[in-house]
């Protein structure tokens, strides 16, 4: 189900989504692992059991990645980028709908930025700025 998070609900939820991510995270590296595998296969005329196998566990791996990504979306975030660890809450200001915008490696919710304009587009959020709901 759909919500607009607050600063603070959006923080009380980090914790869990970010245990969440960095599963995703981890299946990523995974799936890139397998896709660098296979290439080696290919490079090196391994035989067609060999890349069969390395293509069949690279197929397992993205179904399991695409999985976490489901999982961690159902939080009601929105992943914008696994590989730079950007994940958005939707949020408004005022009556405009805007994200709160989060970064791996940050302890909380500090930014927001317009539906429009990405991570370059980050604002603070004031410690007063009661215009998020």
């Amino acid at each position: 189900m759909f919500s607009y998070f607050t600063t603070n609900e959006a923080n009380q939820a980090l914790p869990d989504v970010i245990k969440k991510f960095e599963l995703a995270l981890a299946k990523k590296n995974i799936v890139a692992k397998l896709e660098q595998d296979l290439q080696m296969s290919i490079a090196t005329r391994n035989s067609f059991e060999d890349y069969i196998a390395i293509k069949q566990k690279l197929n397992s791996a993205m179904t399991k990645f695409f999985g976490t990504l489901e999982i961690l979306e159902n939080t009601g975030v929105s992943v914008k980028s696994i590989e730079e660890g950007l994940l958005d809450f939707p949020s408004k200001r005022f009556d405009e709908e805007v994200w709160l915008c989060w970064k791996y490696g940050e302890t909380e919710i500090k930014f927001w930025h317009e539906k429009d304009s990405g991570f370059m587009g980050r604002k603070p959020i004031e410690v007063s700025d009661e215009s998020l709901i």
